[in-house]
């Protein structure tokens, strides 16, 4: 774990400074008044992707390492690869750069944390909270496990330029390319329609009473979902014996949409585009509620997370200013505390690299 520490102090310090030494916009419709520097910005991107990049272990990156070297990748096995785009970056890779797995490791690394810093960058408030929650709130430890899903999840989390602009064709084109990576991004597409609406609507209350009775009624719920996919890729999910998801994470995925609500006005007036963070948030949320009956579940929740992660970085300007520090540095010791169950106490996460000591 003491890499993860530097790691996740680095991120943070250097985060907070390109806030703190942050520069007018020169976009007069920017979300944000004023952007973060970007050569310390870059500095927590390079120790993102060099903690990721260089790992040796953490959940499936050994299989994903095995099958890069014992696999021979040509088109005809990249067009019947069931992820074309990840067969097609395997191919790449290991016929024109190295042959020496790391490379997939270290790219598929590298691209992640681009995608989803560059977006953090443009619609964080407070840029240095949410790549502090990124990493406390266990999205970063995911992305070295579900490597697939959550690079598909990073190029999915580009179009919310689109989403909030309510192009469409924009937004499907790039969920499409996304699902190349992993096709369970397709799901995007019909949300797209449900998180387009006001936040806290009839709707959202439609979306909370659906997923309770999904959880009530989770055996009928299954059945008929898992008979619906058994044909496809996924269909092997209903063999998945796992248990649910922990409560806990539920709590956590909660907390910043309970004050969202609170403070839903403020926030559309500083956030007019918020509605849509919100949504999206609360659809992930709503999949997380499901996951406690099978965790399955929680790896849809992947792609509305890093939505939480920009909604966490303005709700401490929903409080009032001689309130906004101890709300700051609450997130950063509660986070702090759940990082610390999570993989030390829970996981006990052992972070092992051949470059690193």
């Amino acid at each position: 774990m003491t890499i993860f520490w530097i790691n996740l102090t680095v991120v943070f310090f250097f985060s907070f400074l390109a806030r703190y030494y942050a520069v007018p916009s020169k976009n007069i419709n920017a979300v944000i008044p004023k952007k973060p520097n970007k050569l310390l910005i870059f500095v927590a991107f390079v120790s993102l992707t060099l903690v990721s990049g260089l790992r040796a272990n953490i959940g499936d990156t050994y299989f994903y390492i095995h099958s890069f070297e014992t696999n021979y990748f040509t088109w005809e096995s990249v067009l019947a690869d069931k992820d074309i785009g990840f067969g097609l970056l395997q191919f790449i890779l290991k016929n024109y750069v190295s042959e020496d797995p790391q490379i997939l490791i270290f790219i598929t690394a590298l691209l992640t944390n681009l995608l989803l810093v560059i977006v953090f960058y443009h619609y964080s408030r407070m840029i240095e909270i949410s790549l502090y929650v990124y990493i406390t709130g266990g999205l970063f430890l995911v992305s070295m496990n579900g490597i697939r899903q959550v690079l598909a999840a990073a190029i999915a989390f580009t179009a919310i330029r689109f989403l909030i602009k309510g192009n469409f064709i924009a937004y499907t084109f790039i969920i499409i390319v996304a699902s190349l990576f992993h096709q369970s991004a397709l799901v995007l597409i019909p949300i797209y329609f449900l998180v387009r609406y006001k936040a806290w609507s009839k709707a959202t209350v439609a979306l909370i009473i659906f997923s309770v009775i999904i959880v009530l009624g989770y055996e009928q719920f299954s059945n008929l979902l898992f008979t619906a996919i058994e044909d496809t890729q996924y269909g092997h999910y209903e063999s998945f014996a796992e248990g649910g998801a922990n409560t806990l994470r539920v709590l956590v995925a909660a907390v910043p949409l309970v004050i969202a609500y609170l403070g839903r006005e403020k926030l559309r007036r500083i956030f007019p585009s918020s509605d849509y963070i919100v949504n999206m948030a609360l659809v992930g949320l709503i999949f997380m509620i499901i996951s406690t009956q099978n965790w399955i579940f929680a790896r849809f929740s992947i792609y509305f997370e890093i939505y939480t992660l920009i909604l966490l970085s303005w709700i401490i300007q929903l409080f009032t200013e001689s309130n906004r520090k101890l709300i700051y540095y609450g997130i950063i010791v509660c986070y702090l505390a759940y990082y610390y169950y999570e993989n030390v106490m829970t996981l006990n996460i052992m972070y092992r690299s051949n470059y690193f000591m």
